[in-house]
């Protein structure tokens, strides 16, 4: 019990740690003029990550390791399947950002310049996933009360 309850918390904290940051990912991204606007998005793009590992790993603990309703409980609700489908099309969505951070990333460690053109693209992405985001809130309390099952 004490565990199931531990890791339903982790699990909830990496929600306002995730949407706290996309939003502040968002709005760094479209204040970013120049490198020196960088730290801002790279420290909200960190929480995103961190926010991102808890979230799975304690996703999956808690559907697929027999610490709440059960594998099966979860694989036959729809809602659990509508769940996770906002989950991978926020991943897909975070792809081009990613790639594009890293490498802005290792531009601005090497001073190298750092084209900023696609910041207000990355900030509108950003947006998206945290509408996305607060549609697997939903889904995911309508799952605990037992819709969809």
């Amino acid at each position: 019990m004490t565990l199931r309850w531990l890791i339903a918390s982790i699990h909830l904290i990496a929600l306002a740690i995730g949407v706290a940051a996309i939003f502040a990912r968002a709005r760094a991204l479209r204040r970013a003029r120049d490198p020196a606007d960088l730290p801002a998005v790279f420290q909200a793009d960190n929480l995103w990550g961190v926010a991102a590992v808890l979230w799975v790993a304690t996703g999956l603990w808690r559907a697929f390791g027999g610490i709440e309703k059960g594998t099966a409980y979860y694989l036959g609700n729809p809602l659990f399947h509508a769940k996770l489908g906002l989950f991978v099309v926020v991943a897909l969505l975070e792809i081009r950002p990613m790639v594009s951070l890293v490498r802005w990333r290792r531009a601005a460690t090497g001073g190298t310049p750092v084209d900023l053109g696609l910041a207000k693209l990355f900030a509108r992405i950003s947006d998206v996933q945290l509408g996305l985001v607060l549609g697997m809130v939903f889904l995911a309390t309508a799952i605990a009360r037992g819709l969809g099952a």
